[in-house]
């Protein structure tokens, strides 16, 4: 490892110590991974300009511990700049990677999923809302808990449009005989299984998202979520 470069972005860093920092990084060979970055935080250091979140870096790392040494650094293309809305939601971004992904398990496509998301929330390409939606549904993808929207997993029957269904964490869509704020209409589920985000499918989507993720995020809230409120 100390002598491979790897693709990275900063998730999140926090203090270390008096000089440095333990940064987690987003890495396309090796997935999330934590570093200390030593002797970054003087003001003279070049690395710590470099250590900013939605800078596309290569580093090296060393060490046989979980937490490695930060020994090489450098930028790999120039700072995503994102104001507004769009930072927000970039920093949403980091966050439910940083919180949810496990570290350690390489993960391409989910960081594939995570630089488009980055471009798209810079150039403003599309709606943020279908933007965290397209990036969440991968997240779940990469985490294997994406289910079935197109079968009951209790009957194996096709999911109908006029029915309604309620998403069982480990099993999939099943069929409730009563509508509630959790459950989903079929034809939810059969626009979600196509991708359809209109404003029904997006608003679906944004359900379906929270409810699968909850279990991997927790109960503790979100900072980015907190800090969009607050700027409202």
């Amino acid at each position: 490892m100390a002598d491979s470069w790897l693709n990275a972005y900063v998730l999140h860093r926090r203090p270390y110590r008096e000089t440095s920092f333990i940064v987690d990084f987003f890495t396309l060979e090796l997935g999330r991974i934590s570093a200390v970055a030593r002797g970054v935080r003087s003001a003279k250091s070049d690395r710590r300009s470099l250590l900013q979140p939605f800078q596309a870096l290569r580093v090296q790392l060393s060490g046989k511990s979980d937490l490695k040494n930060l020994t090489q650094l450098e930028g790999n293309g120039a700072l995503r700049m994102l104001t507004g809305n769009a930072l927000y939601c970039a920093l949403y971004v980091n966050e439910i990677t940083n919180r949810v992904l496990p570290g350690g398990v390489e993960a391409a496509e989910l960081y594939g999923a995570y630089a488009t998301a980055l471009a798209a929330l810079q150039q403003e390409v599309g709606a943020a809302e279908y933007i965290l939606r397209q990036y969440e549904l991968a997240l779940l993808q990469e985490l294997g808990v994406m289910p079935d929207f197109t079968t009951d997993a209790v009957s194996n029957d096709p999911v109908e449009p006029t029915f309604h269904y309620e998403l069982v964490p480990e099993l999939g869509f099943c069929q409730v005989k009563q509508a509630n704020k959790l459950t989903f209409s079929g034809i939810e589920l059969l626009m979600l299984a196509e991708q359809d985000f209109s404003p029904p499918g997006l608003k679906a989507a944004k359900r379906l998202c929270r409810l699968a993720l909850h279990p991997f995020v927790g109960d503790k809230p979100l900072k980015s979520r907190e800090l969009f409120l607050a700027s409202r």
